[in-house]
């Protein structure tokens, strides 16, 4: 007999032999086979579900949409399409679903972004994008009406550009990610009608219900903890008539994406009903979620805690040494904590787990040091959630809860070339910052030769130079504000694992909303990389930014750092040093030695004209990073260099005032400190 076949066609005879087979004890597979209206999954072991991406079913019978890939996203469908208009008027009909989720994160309430639920009209998402997309749109097609789709999102990370209510909702999506109605995600109790909110990755399974009614046009979104009875108030309603989203012929499924913080969606149980309640989930044969590696620790410190009041003769003699020793541990652990920071939530990270993650701050695990303070490896004794820790100092209360706010805010930027700010710690004094790690380092080891064989190829450097300047069309154009980092160097500029740039150090970024003009602030930044509008405005800008990242062009072009040692024991800007090569018609000498004449010659010399155009001294005559990029697509050419353009920009810094400023420092000197919070931040 099929598994799957309509209830209504099964003869007496194959009913009672079922039964008698259920009650002779044999298994049968969880699935519950109904008419073409209904179905149910309580897990989906031996099921012919349509996957995609990164979903998959364990060998337990779950489905996992995500396996924990930084920056990917999974699809499943049920595999045959169902019929959702009515033949006689053609409106959608009413429809039941209900299904357990969990959203497991490796560091318990610290995860990136969510899943859906949803009804489209074809199982094909080859445009679907990852992080805030959800495996479901992308930014060309989201809220486009011939999308034909319907879908509950349960999400973890708030979206400020899809307008999310908060990092832990469930919302009702048509067509869009633009929600048209969200809710903080949990249930109303029955009895007393108060909300009782839920953590979405909280690690815990939990189950959902939608339901469509047709005659009302109404969609409810149900949630509540696993074994709870249904709560009778939805936790979200919207009237909406479907009728004019959903196409006949539709597909029913699931999809999630992560970011770059390890995560897994699963699903437990699903089940679907038209013009039917959704069949009910055997709650008692779901999969179990992995197993809790802490569990058989927390089993024996239960035991210790009943242990302990039996010995308490022991007990009292150790009082003293208890006593002292937590004494001790609350002044080694020690933390600043005010009021307002409890809406940062899981931004904060204990001082404890950042102490004990990097062996105390131990000089073994130190990657570096600089003008604002020394960097640590760490890694999360639990979670082994690798990280970079950044200890600041800070004087100044004044302008604090601001600055966290931004370093906050900072934190939800999302773009492959960015280092991602994980959180931060407050301690008297002292400010640290935590950043995922980046295991090949900083890029100035590799272009001075601190790192053994660290010739970096051309190609290398050339991919290195697009990966920086999209990361700053990103800062400039693309997130909900205007991001000037302020501090564009080598030195701040990480490689991953396959040498993939990473720009990072937001510690003297500032942010404001596009179309509203900067204030004045402080001179901040490296000696080097300075325009020259700096020293009269003391404005960073944009464009402030683009100077800087021309004479890092310059500097991976040519291996040289900003400012140079001159035979003559002279310090000399190796943006006039360049331009002293276009004088004499000499630019091939300018170009790295190390690379033995193994370059594209092509790439090179517009490496080295768009270095020089970027860190030109007029402002108006420096590109935007849009046309950087087009220029390194090859998409439009670069304006040729003016002949004399040298003199002019030697000229011009010195009637600024600027150039007996950078030559009177070493290239590594910054200027500003963290104790500008109270002053510009």
């Amino acid at each position: 007999m099929p598994l799957f076949m309509p209830m209504t066609s099964m003869k007496p005879l194959s009913f009672l032999l079922l039964i008698k087979l259920l009650f002779l004890g044999l298994s049968v597979a969880p699935f519950i086979a109904g008419d073409e209206h209904q179905f149910s999954f309580s897990g989906f072991s031996n099921t012919n579900l349509t996957l995609d991406g990164a979903a998959s079913v364990t060998p337990n019978g779950l489905l996992m949409l995500t396996n924990g890939s930084a920056l990917s996203m999974g699809h499943a469908f049920y595999p045959s399409p169902l019929h959702f208009h009515n033949l006689s008027d053609g409106t959608v009909q009413t429809f039941c679903i209900s299904f357990v989720f969990a959203i497991v994160p490796t560091y318990k309430d610290l995860s990136s972004n969510g899943l859906t639920m949803f009804i489209a009209p074809s199982k094909n998402l080859p445009a679907a994008m990852p992080i805030q997309f959800l495996g479901l749109l992308n930014d060309q097609n989201n809220g486009n009406e011939t999308n034909h789709i319907f879908a509950i999102e349960l999400d973890t990370f708030q979206n400020l550009e899809f307008e999310d209510i908060n990092d832990n909702h469930i919302g009702i999506d048509i067509n869009s990610l633009y929600s048209i109605k969200s809710h903080n995600a949990g249930f109303y109790h029955d009895e007393s009608g108060t909300f009782q909110s839920l953590g979405l990755d909280s690690q815990e399974a939990m189950q959902v219900w939608v339901d469509y009614h047709r005659e009302k046009t109404q969609i409810d979104a149900t949630m509540a903890p696993l074994g709870m009875v249904k709560p009778t108030r939805p936790t979200v309603s919207a009237n909406y008539n479907l009728s004019s989203v959903l196409t006949d012929v539709a597909y029913i499924g699931f999809s999630s994406a992560q970011g770059k913080i390890n995560t897994k969606h699963y699903v437990l149980g699903w089940s679907f009903g038209m013009n039917s309640p959704a069949p009910a989930i055997n709650l008692t044969i779901l999969p179990t979620l992995p197993s809790d590696p802490h569990t058989k620790y927390r089993h024996r410190l239960w035991l210790l805690e009943i242990i302990l009041p039996l010995a308490t003769a022991a007990l009292i003699l150790s009082v003293a040494a208890v006593v002292s020793l937590l004494v001790r541990r609350h002044f080694r652990y020690a933390e600043l904590r005010d009021d307002w920071e409890v809406e940062f939530g899981p931004h904060r990270f204990s001082y404890k787990d950042l102490f004990h993650a990097t062996e105390g701050f131990d000089d073994k695990n130190l990657l570096g040091a600089g003008g604002f303070g020394r960097v640590y490896r760490g890694e999360l004794p639990r979670s082994k959630l690798r990280m970079a820790v950044k200890r600041v100092s800070h004087d100044s209360k004044q302008g604090m809860k601001e600055f966290i706010a931004e370093i906050v805010s900072t934190g939800r930027l999302q773009n492959p070339n960015l280092v991602h700010l994980l959180g931060y710690c407050r301690r008297q004094g002292e400010l640290l910052l935590v950043y995922e790690y980046m295991p090949k380092g900083s890029l100035d080891k590799y272009l001075y030769g601190e790192v053994n064989n660290s010739t970096l190829s051309w190609d290398q450097r050339f991919w290195i130079i697009r990966g920086i300047a999209s990361a700053l069309i990103y800062l400039h154009e693309e997130w909900e504000k205007v991001v000037v980092h302020r501090d564009i160097k080598a030195s701040n500029v990480l490689l991953d694992d396959e040498l993939n740039a990473r720009l990072g150090d937001f510690g003297l970024a500032r942010q404001y909303d596009h179309g509203v003009e900067q204030e004045t602030t402080r001179v901040v930044g490296t000696i080097g990389y300075l325009a020259p509008e700096l020293a009269r405005t003391a404005k960073g800008t944009p464009l402030t930014d683009v100077f800087a990242f021309g004479v890092f062009i310059l500097e991976v072009t040519c291996g040289q750092r900003p400012i140079m040692q001159s035979t003559q024991d002279e310090l000399v800007m190796l943006v006039d040093w360049v331009l002293e090569h276009v004088q004499q018609g000499s630019l091939e000498d300018a170009i790295d030695v190390r690379l033995k004449g193994h370059y594209n010659v092509g790439e090179a010399y517009l490496a080295l004209k768009l270095g020089l155009l970027c860190s030109h001294p007029f402002v108006c005559a420096r590109p935007s990073m849009r046309q950087v990029i087009q220029y390194l697509d090859g998409h439009i050419e670069p304006p040729e260099l003016p002949a004399h353009q040298s003199f002019q920009a030697l000229a011009l810094m010195q009637n600024e005032g600027f150039d007996p400023y950078i030559m009177s420092y070493p290239s590594s000197t910054n200027v500003g400190t963290i104790s500008s919070i109270s002053g510009g931040r």
